[in-house]
């Protein structure tokens, strides 16, 4: 049975911050940021925006009612979570109209839960084949103000739907999985911003992905020169570069033939966005579809999915005929054009002067033109609507 992704969406904030204009606040060569790590641009949600709003934004264009009878299992991936408690999911379950015989469950492990939860839903549509998974990955990666970790912030969410006989990327069965507890990134409860130890973070990616690409390669999983392109999760997408090093020194024939352009059209949407933690690879994976001239139909991609403390996996997939009839290259082209630029004193302010983070009952300011968006809290309850001045943004 053939399983994987049959659609995929992507939502992104309607306003960035350039990365020139940081590494000014920062007194640093611009170049640092723009050729050092690979980032143009950094997405910023509005203060009615979170990781729920965007969920549901990036879902909604892949609904229809064939589809919302079929879906049999909500995962949310994120690592910005908003509950100690309840599941992020089910805030978007109700808002999107899903069946009620439903289950809904979030998933965390840094960067990696999205692929954590791609593995699951593939297992539940083996299981039970004519049902269909929602996978969604949503996140807002906020470091310290000032911090070196602050030009690499981002946010944005992506939608899969999972299901036998997918329309564009068949998963294949074999896996490589690596495992080990280090700190090289984490969030106390404590805090409303990550901890991260770069250089190690750093080491530890790239021997997890060593590891991961032997595991992967021991349970029959296919050679190098069996991949056409290759998609990594990028914190910052230079670390696109860095990774393929490691093919490289592994496999230093194979990694030439391969070169370069076997993942540089997916760090195109990387750049223009920013990090998105769970969302990172898969957004990498969409921009290899929706940026790259060629017909990817039969080619196999490689895929590296890690989590910072840490979880890597490298899988791959074989891209379905006809895949580009469903894509919504237009639609997303059109998402990150219409953005607004924020001067830096409203990016500053949205991404650190949350006044209301412990406020029993507030109202946020209605600045969002999306589908959905978070309306506040009420006894600290978070409150949720469809948005009454929908202007979005249209294919």
């Amino acid at each position: 049975m053939k399983i994987g992704i049959d659609d995929i969406g992507l939502y992104v904030p309607e306003h960035f911050f350039p990365l020139h204009e940081l590494a000014v606040r920062h007194d640093i060569d611009p170049n640092k940021y723009l050729v050092g790590i690979g980032q143009e641009f950094m997405a910023v949600p509005a203060p009615d925006e979170d990781i729920v709003s965007m969920a549901a934004n990036a879902t909604q264009p892949l609904l229809t009612d064939e589809l919302r009878a079929s879906i049999s299992t909500v995962i949310l991936a994120t690592e910005s979570g908003i509950d100690q408690s309840k599941s992020a999911g089910l805030f978007v379950h109700r808002m999107l109209g899903l069946k009620a015989d439903c289950r809904v469950i979030e998933f965390k492990q840094a960067c990696y839960g999205a692929t954590a939860g791609l593995q699951m839903a593939c297992a539940l549509v083996r299981q039970r084949p004519n049902e269909k998974i929602l996978l969604i990955a949503s996140d807002i990666a906020r470091y310290k103000q000032d911090s070196e970790g602050e030009c690499t912030q981002g946010a944005g969410a992506i939608a899969m739907i999972i299901a036998k006989d997918p329309r564009i990327l068949e998963i294949h069965p074999h896996q490589g999985k690596y495992s080990l507890d280090v700190m090289d990134f984490w969030r106390p409860n404590f805090a409303s911003t990550a901890f991260v130890d770069g250089k190690l973070s750093i080491d530890i990616y790239m021997e997890s992905l060593k590891h991961s690409w032997q595991n992967y390669r021991n349970d029959g999983g296919l050679a190098l020169t069996d991949l056409s392109y290759l998609c990594f999760h990028q914190p910052f997408t230079k670390m696109a570069k860095k990774a393929f090093s490691v093919f490289e020194t592994l496999e230093p024939v194979a990694a030439a033939a391969l070169g370069e352009s076997s993942y540089a059209d997916s760090q195109i949407y990387g750049k223009a966005i920013g990090n998105c933690y769970t969302a990172s690879l898969y957004i990498a994976l969409l921009s290899l579809l929706e940026n790259n001239a060629q017909d990817l139909s039969g080619k196999n991609i490689g895929l590296f999915s890690y989590g910072s403390g840490s979880v890597g996996e490298f899988f791959s997939g074989t891209v379905v005929k006809g895949y580009a009839k469903h894509s919504r290259k237009r639609f997303h082209a059109n998402m990150l054009e219409r953005r607004t630029q924020l001067e830096h004193a409203q990016y500053a302010d949205w991404f650190y002067g949350d006044k209301h983070s412990d406020a029993e009952t507030y109202q946020t300011p209605r600045i969002s033109s999306a589908s959905y968006r978070f309306a506040g809290t009420e006894g600290y309850r978070r409150l949720y609507e469809e948005n009454t001045q929908q202007a979005l943004r249209v294919a």
